[in-house]
């Protein structure tokens, strides 16, 4: 059985919709840490964070289930 890890290195060699997803999850990262490196924010970058945040679990919620996904499709055709 393959663990989490692999088959995200195999989606990210195949799946179009996995990269497009990781991507967006690394941008929001790299945007958060820079946000991360000011001393003060704004109420309006607070706000920013906060919804940077929130969409960055839903790309890392979109990823596990890609990998669910293609686990659930891997088992279902060995069972054959």
């Amino acid at each position: 059985m393959l663990n989490d890890e692999r088959i995200a290195e195999l989606l990210r060699a195949s799946s179009f919709e996995f990269q497009q997803v990781e991507a967006a999850h690394h941008h929001l990262d790299a945007e958060l840490a820079d946000l991360h490196k000011r001393h003060v924010l704004t109420p309006q970058e607070e706000v920013q964070v906060k919804q940077m945040h929130k969409e960055k679990l839903v790309k890392k919620d979109a990823m596990a289930a890609l990998i669910r996904a293609y686990r659930d499709q891997q088992e279902h055709s060995a069972a054959r």
